[in-house]
């Protein structure tokens, strides 16, 4: 494992630290959107079935491990224990719309047709957008508190990390993943625009809003 992957790694880990936290805290989810966390679930959910058929290392198993069981912890939080607090008007955006054609494209292009092989490109491909509901009610509502936008800060640092990741690998042991690679891509232009917001607004103390 290179010094990037284990960052990336870091920084996804405090993404959702983050949110757990926000959420516990002020015993309120708003402001969080549902759609993406359940987008979020289903990526890791379909990542890492080989679980049950590979082992890898202690580090990657407990990681897997996290990601799942803080994704339903998360929605769990959401959609029963703090429920009343969900802003289910705001957070409308429609996530068959990404569902399907992340599903369709996985099973046309894919570095082989298994079943193991079509869930994680499905997973691939689908985690490069599952954050649009929560950049859209972000929108909508005009304004991110703090938190929620030092989550966002942290998941988006973990994608770009990542790429730094490929681009370090390919130049060590020749590997590379073009499906990732592109995913990962068009996952980390979706945050451009939050990151300048970001740096030039959350961190200088202010709340960040995106337009409309």
């Amino acid at each position: 494992m290179n010094i990037f992957r284990l960052a990336g790694d870091l920084a996804h880990l405090l993404a959702i630290i983050l949110l757990l936290i926000k959420i516990w805290k002020t015993r309120s989810c708003a402001g969080i959107s549902g759609k993406s966390q359940i987008l979020f679930a289903v990526v890791y959910v379909s990542r890492y079935l080989d679980l049950v058929t590979t082992y890898i290392s202690l580090y990657n198993t407990m990681m897997k491990l996290v990601f799942i069981s803080s994704s339903f912890a998360t929605l769990y939080m959401m959609y029963v224990k703090f429920k009343a607090t969900y802003d289910h008007n705001h957070d409308s955006f429609r996530i068959e719309f990404l569902l399907l054609p992340c599903f369709v494209l996985s099973l046309l292009i894919n570095a082989s047709f298994t079943p193991l092989e079509v869930l994680w490109t499905f997973s691939i491909y689908l985690e490069a957008v599952a954050i649009l509901p929560q950049l859209f009610l972000v929108s909508k509502t005009g304004e991110a508190e703090s938190i929620t936008s030092h989550y966002l800060f942290a998941l988006g640092s973990y994608r770009a990390l990542y790429i730094l990741n490929w681009i370090y690998r390919y130049y060590t042991e020749g590997h590379y993943d073009l499906i990732a690679i592109f995913a990962g891509a068009i996952q980390t232009i979706l945050y451009c625009d939050f990151f300048y917001l970001y740096i030039t607004k959350v961190l200088k103390g202010k709340k960040l809003q995106l337009p409309a």
